[in-house]
């Protein structure tokens, strides 16, 4: 039975007010040297990192006296692992996984969106392409066997009129695209639209991609930057140095993409640079907020509200509470005291 959780209108509305009108600010640059960050990747380097390389090799983080360090983790469920363990100083992780580290008791804190949208979509190809959440009814389904990606295929098909039982979800693991190619499966859900979707294409597969935030689960900022709860109390001046510099980064790279490819492919030699550009042509819309006056990296406090409340609903998180605390837009540009 679907639960009612919803945060009281007064306290969401205190909450938009709160990251949203403290005005502009002078923004720190640091003093003294250069303090190092151990930032650790949510996958091996990809499009979505573009502008996270182009702050370092354009020199944005340097000017803020930052010297990051980007490392690739062993798995996607390693980084706020190593963050909670002290063994890094910053993480980019997803929104959903964040919900589930704190449901926990992880002491994490979202301190910015990388890409403001979902990028994970079911995706088929072929003939019997899937174009529309109603034909995925008796279609096997490849999944990477991570619970609420389970819930978002739970989500799709009961909208969609489909008994969850007609739809078969097979753990294929991180093996997405090698099932989908072997039709071992006949659709995937998990790989991004905006990286093994426009890979797809460009191996003229024709992929059909129905996006998750568009069939009917709630939008989410599917990459965030993550600090300790306990770094965002003291060392409140290198996170709004950081997420200042990032924004200057993902900037440069929305004036000069080919640039910031280039710097992509420079520290990452195995990348191609042809596939990298589409890539990062594809995900430059989404690396910004919607809406006039938004710095880089806002979150939206419904949005987050609503997300949670369904992984609430879906019996991922034991409830809402304490959501308002998972994330923080004070150390963006112009926000804070």
């Amino acid at each position: 039975m679907t639960i009612r959780r919803a945060l009281p209108a007064m306290l969401v509305a205190l909450l938009a007010l709160g990251v949203a009108a403290c005005g502009e600010r002078d923004e720190p640059t640091g003093n003294g040297q250069r303090e190092a960050v151990d930032l650790v990747l949510d996958y091996f380097p990809n499009a979505d990192h573009a502008g996270i390389y182009n702050a370092i090799g354009g020199g944005q983080l340097r000017e803020a006296n930052l010297d990051v360090k980007p490392r690739t983790p062993s798995n996607p469920s390693a980084p706020l692992k190593l963050l909670t363990a002290g063994r890094a100083d910053l993480a980019i992780s997803y929104e959903p996984e964040l919900l589930l580290a704190r449901a926990k008791g992880a002491k994490l804190v979202s301190i910015g969106a990388l890409v403001q949208t979902p990028l994970t979509s079911i995706i088929s190809i072929g003939k019997k392409a899937i174009g529309e959440p109603g034909q995925l009814e008796d279609k096997r389904v490849g999944t990477a066997g991570i619970p609420y990606q389970d819930a978002y295929l739970k989500t799709i098909v009961e909208k969609a009129g489909i008994d969850p039982g007609r739809v078969r979800a097979i753990n294929v693991g991180f093996n997405l695209v090698p099932a989908l190619l072997t039709k071992k499966v006949d659709a995937t859900l998990g790989a991004f639209w905006n990286v093994e979707g426009v890979d797809l294409e460009r191996r003229d597969k024709d992929p059909r991609i129905l996006r998750m935030d568009q069939i009917g689960v709630p939008t989410y900022n599917e990459l965030v930057v993550v600090a300790r709860a306990d770094d965002v109390r003291k060392r409140g001046p290198l996170l709004r140095r950081f997420m200042r510099a990032l924004a200057l980064g993902h900037e440069a790279l929305r004036d000069d993409t080919a640039d910031a490819v280039d710097e992509l492919v420079k520290a990452n030699p195995d990348l191609k640079k042809g596939l990298q550009s589409a890539q990062v042509k594809a995900t430059l819309p989404v690396f910004f907020p919607k809406g006039e006056g938004k710095p880089f990296g806002y979150q939206d406090p419904r949005a987050w509200q609503r997300y949670s409340a369904w992984m609430a609903d879906n019996e991922l998180i034991p409830s809402i509470a304490g959501t308002q605390r998972a994330f923080t837009n004070e150390f963006l540009p112009g926000e804070g005291i």
